[in-house]
């Protein structure tokens, strides 16, 4: 099979498309024949060198993947099931592949209402949301709730879930990209190049932080009197922790995990039409490069997807 792999850190070349064996899976896995695969910033980051999470290369990245099982070693699936995914996270699932193992209960069936390239790039973004909306952060109807980076993957896939919830959702989102958050449901929008949301919004119950930088401490201001900040950028930094505490208020990391049941939460919401994942592009698979040239670019609009 073909993999997606670096012999060294660097920009977007060093990605170069090689054979490799194809993995066999153990009991209790799948082997899963690729079609579409979900591309996330971290990747980026890892490949050059910047976040050490999985080690030095030579490695192969990626997490998210749709597809079709090929082989089973588990009761969980057949050959000729559609599914979708996040295997493994955080280790090497090496899903920049034509073909990956993944544990049976780190995916779920995909729905026909939505292709192998939306699927392929739901798990990350749609976990993290989920993760901190609904397991963290207990979102409840009428909360007040703010998505920093709403035309982000993460921030627009929040918006909805939040929505869902029967949330009141403020988002931070340039200019450009008022209409397309405001298409998933934000009820404000604070232009974050002409506004300071620091001090334009108040009495905030909950707010996600998908930007990071200073905007975890910039945030205290914004909440109520036991607010809470569920963060995917700032889950480590102890001393912020220990100023929200003091504040009288939460803190709380995200480090998005595999979650069979979350991801049957975002199937339900796609079903119901109240989530809809974007894909800003598409790239054949052995335009690896010029996806990550994007990736390093930054204010994407959604997710971009690797085809095969």
């Amino acid at each position: 099979m073909r993999v997606i792999t670096q012999q060294t850190l660097g920009g977007p070349e060093v990605l170069t498309v090689v054979d490799a064996p194809e993995p066999q899976p153990l009991p209790t896995e799948v082997l899963v024949r690729v079609k579409a695969i979900g591309l996330n910033p971290l990747e980026a980051r890892l490949r050059a060198g910047e976040f050490p999470l999985i080690g030095k290369p030579p490695f192969v990245l990626g997490w998210d993947i749709s597809g079709v099982v090929e082989q089973a070693q588990t009761w969980r699936f057949r050959p000729g099931d559609e599914v979708f995914g996040m295997p493994l996270f955080p280790r090497m699932a090496s899903a920049y592949a034509e073909a990956v193992v993944s544990p049976a209960l780190h995916l779920v069936r995909k729905p026909a209402s939505l292709s192998h390239v939306e699927a392929s790039a739901l798990p990350v973004v749609g976990l993290t949301a989920w993760q901190g909306l609904v397991d963290l952060g207990e979102v409840k109807e009428d909360d007040r709730v703010l998505v920093h980076g709403g035309g982000g993957g993460v921030g627009h896939v929040a918006i909805q879930i939040a929505k869902a919830l029967g949330a009141h959702v403020i988002t931070t989102a340039g200019a450009s990209k008022r209409e397309f958050v405001e298409g998933c449901g934000a009820d404000e929008v604070i232009d974050y190049t002409a506004v300071d949301f620091a001090e334009s919004v108040r009495d905030v119950d909950l707010v996600l932080d998908t930007i990071g930088g200073d905007t975890a401490e910039r945030s205290l201001g914004v909440l109520r009197p036991g607010g809470h900040l569920v963060t995917a950028v700032a889950e480590e930094d102890a001393a912020l922790a220990a100023r929200y505490a003091a504040a009288g208020l939460r803190f709380s990391g995200i480090g998005v995990e595999p979650d069979p049941v979350a991801l049957r939460g975002l199937v339900d919401l796609v079903e119901q039409g109240r989530l809809r994942v974007h894909v800003q592009e598409t790239f054949p698979f052995e335009r690896v490069a010029d996806a990550h040239r994007l990736l390093d670019g930054g204010h994407l609009r959604g997710k971009l997807v690797l085809t095969l």
